[in-house]
């Protein structure tokens, strides 16, 4: 349990920003919320304390994958390991919009309590357009259009696990790098399989390399 000037310690630090933080501790648990938190997702710091994350953000990526047990969110509070930036879509005040987290590794180095710090940032109408581009490519590329815009069609992820999978990662390798379930990194593949009209990894990977995504 925290002691008192932790506390302080922790609030300070998440009140030194005009973005919207929270932090989440080992266990899944929110453990601090700033103002701007509340104001972005409509629930005060009392009424998110002590409760686990999902049930709260609700969040999910772009295949409409739910987090629950397996969330980004939870995986990296717990293991304590710092993650770039990533998009997710969570339930705001205003309804599910998605935003950009980064996140911030924090240690009280008396008592070894560790936290972890998300900042986020919405990005709904840059992610709208993103999908609404990625969209008329699909559209484009069925009418005869050059396959090199191909790379308009896969996620950032999508392609960072294409990348990996060049490399000769495996499935588990590419888990533990990109911080996600081996049963995530399934699907992201599943979804490049059917994007780019191919049957094996290593089709994908050829298709991938001669368009220039990869």
């Amino acid at each position: 349990m925290r002691t008192e000037v932790e506390s302080k310690r922790l609030l300070i630090l998440i009140e030194g920003t005009a973005d919207a933080m929270f932090a989440v501790d080992a266990a899944g648990c929110i453990s601090a919320w700033n103002g701007a938190a509340a104001e972005l997702f409509g629930r005060t710091e009392k009424e998110v304390l002590t409760v686990s994350c999902h049930e709260i953000l609700q969040c999910s990526d772009d295949n409409e994958t739910y987090c629950r047990e397996r969330c980004v969110i939870t995986r990296v509070a717990r293991e304590h390991l710092p993650l770039a930036n990533f998009d997710l879509r969570l339930q705001t005040k205003s309804g599910r919009q998605w935003c950009n987290l980064s996140t911030l590794l924090a240690c009280d180095l008396s008592s070894g309590v560790h936290q972890t710090l998300f900042i986020v940032r919405p990005r709904e109408m840059r992610k709208r357009l993103e999908q609404a581009l990625g969209e008329f490519v699909r559209t484009y590329s069925k009418n005869g259009s050059a396959s090199s815009a191909i790379d308009v069609r896969l996620t950032s992820r999508e392609i960072e696990v294409l990348r990996s999978l060049a490399k000769g990662h495996s499935t588990r390798a590419i888990s533990n790098q990109l911080n996600i379930s081996s049963a995530t990194v399934n699907n992201h593949i599943k979804h490049i399989l059917t994007k780019l009209d191919v049957h094996t990894r290593l089709e994908a990977i050829r298709h991938a390399e001669s368009t220039g995504v990869i």
